[in-house]
């Protein structure tokens, strides 16, 4: 049976949002997806708690974890980029499910616009790419994916 997969994906900022979606969920197909299901989440803090409640169901052989956080003129950027890279690689940790770190942390919205769709700095391409890669390891080491549920 084809693997199905999960987007979870900050839809803070909606056209950013729209454009990773769209290049994860064009790469987990080719790959031969059985299906994609996308959770949106209000911004980045909340991708690791979508992204574990994801795994948690044993329905994905992998997640794409998506969004944007644009630097400001104070350190949240800083507390939400670290807390959202952390807490996306304690989900995969825990869970034995690969999960795609697909989340621009840049300083401007020019530099999220290049990083968002199409060409070599794709970030939804490239997070979904890392978990179908992840799981050519699993398969390689000849480890079982982790139990449903």
């Amino acid at each position: 049976m084809a693997p199905r997969f999960a987007i979870v994906v900050g839809e803070f900022y909606t056209e950013l949002a729209e454009r990773l979606v769209t290049s994860a969920r064009r790469v987990f197909e080719d790959a031969g997806a059985d299906g994609v299901d996308v959770f949106a989440v209000p911004g980045a803090f909340e991708l690791p708690l979508a992204a574990q409640m994801a795994a948690q169901t044993g329905r994905y052989a992998g997640i794409a974890c998506l969004g944007a956080v644009i630097r400001g003129e104070t350190s949240h950027y800083d507390h939400v980029c670290n807390e959202a890279a952390r807490g996306i690689q304690d989900v995969a940790l825990r869970t034995g499910v690969p999960c795609g770190f697909g989340l621009l942390t840049v300083e401007n919205s020019d530099q999220a616009m290049a990083r968002s769709g199409g060409g070599k700095r794709d970030q939804g391409a490239h997070a979904a790419d890392a978990v179908l890669a992840l799981l050519r390891v699993r398969a390689e080491l000849d480890v079982a994916a982790p139990p449903a549920g």
